[in-house]
């Protein structure tokens, strides 16, 4: 694999203690030298007066014990800078070169302030403005007010860029969990959505083929026992059970055609409250006695509205047919109010068992009647009725 300058920087980056000795060897070697190199003589460092000492294994050392510490100055910064201000003490009291020592120390600031709290870096900008204060106080350096000027802006400088690379860090890094939370938050909304495609759905699926199917099977039961005694009847019948299987594939397909993905979906008029009186004739010719009841000014219905209370007298007349009993009658009245629709299905059906297996059975009718309602801020009662059979009353409200 070649190398190159971007590859080395980014193999760096991973690597923090690695890229922190490197920078400490460099800067370390870099000191020696010069103090190597520099002989002894009047003034010859940077604000000291007085004569400067020849170096020696002593001044080496000393100016190495300054730099060296920068290869952790991402775990202990802080006790490092302060550290260092011994060495860099006895180098000034001593009459040592100091050498790059000094860089050392700005290194260790910027740490400070990079890897640390406010408070912890304040307090380490005061350690370094005291260091070098203590220095000028002793006399061991004589600087000008224009030294004064340089070493306060390379000092507030160092600070400066520390803090305000952690809080570019800090605020990069609230970015990223902000874009985290937005991600779950749309994967959670987009989970719910699909819930609730998932049971509007059902409750489409469930309203059609529980009604057209049950209306199936009692035609069916009358061809068979009219078969042989009378066969015009059962003709009929079966006619009636050929209609009925249309009508249910076709609102099958339309219903299947809105999951298409391949192309626009055929979509058909979704039934509604004007669809009532043949619904109702096809419960009568399905062999449930019914009759349809409207009551006050028809109005136009909110399209969700018009469909969830046709499906819920669809429900009702298809729970009347299978468990009212083959005598039973039953009444769909509808009231149209100025701010409310009213509807109340019941019918005449007997037994209690009968009743309690329509509240407590395990099918999705009643709970796709409850979810249907509830969609629309309605009220519902689901129950037996006031001298026998079975009710529905529900209420949407129009405001």
């Amino acid at each position: 694999m070649r190398t190159t300058p971007g590859n080395l920087r980014s193999w760096l980056r991973a690597r923090p203690l690695v890229y922190d000795t490197i920078l400490a060897v460099v800067l370390t070697t870099a000191s020696l030298v010069w103090i190597a190199s520099a002989g002894p003589g009047e003034g010859a460092g940077w604000l000291r007066s007085g004569v400067q000492r020849p170096a020696d294994a002593l001044n080496l050392i000393l100016a190495a014990a300054c730099t060296l510490p920068v290869a952790l100055r991402r775990s202990r910064p802080f006790v490092l800078l302060v550290a260092t201000c011994v060495p860099q003490a006895m180098l000034d009291t001593l009459g040592y070169d100091p050498g790059l020592s000094g860089f050392g120390a700005l290194v260790l600031l910027y740490s400070v302030a990079v890897f640390r709290g406010l408070a912890l870096s304040l307090v380490a900008l005061v350690v370094s403005f005291a260091s070098y204060l203590a220095s000028t106080v002793a006399g061991v350096i004589t600087p000008s007010w224009t030294d004064h000027v340089v070493v306060t802006t390379v000092l507030l400088l160092c600070w400066v860029c520390g803090r305000a690379l952690r809080l570019r860090r800090a605020y990069l890094a609230e970015l990223v969990q902000r874009a985290d939370r937005l991600e779950r938050a749309r994967e959670a909304d987009t989970r719910a959505a699909r819930a609730e495609e998932r049971s509007r759905i059902a409750r489409e699926l469930h309203d059609v083929v529980a009604h057209h199917v049950s209306v199936m099977t009692v035609q069916a039961a009358a061809a068979r026992k009219m078969l042989d005694s009378k066969p015009d009847v059962a003709r009929d019948a079966l006619s009636a059970i050929e209609e009925m299987g249309r009508t249910a594939m076709a609102e099958m397909r339309s219903i299947v055609g809105v999951l298409r993905t391949d192309g626009p979906a055929e979509r058909g008029p979704q039934p509604g409250m004007h669809d009532l009186p043949a619904l109702v004739e096809q419960m009568r010719e399905a062999g449930l006695r019914t009759r349809l009841s409207i009551e006050g000014e028809r109005r136009g219905l909110p399209p969700g509205v018009d469909l969830a209370a046709y499906r819920l007298v669809q429900e009702a007349l298809t729970n009347s047919l299978r468990h009212a009993g083959p005598a039973a009658r039953a009444w769909v009245t509808v009231r149209h109010e100025p701010n409310e629709l009213s509807i109340h299905v019941e019918d005449d059906g007997r037994g209690a068992a009968e009743e309690s297996a329509r509240i407590g059975g395990r099918g999705h009718g009643l709970v796709g009647i409850r979810e249907r309602v509830a969609l629309y801020g309605g009220v519902l009662r689901i129950g037996p009725r006031t001298g026998g059979g079975f009710e529905v009353r529900a209420r949407f409200p129009l405001k």
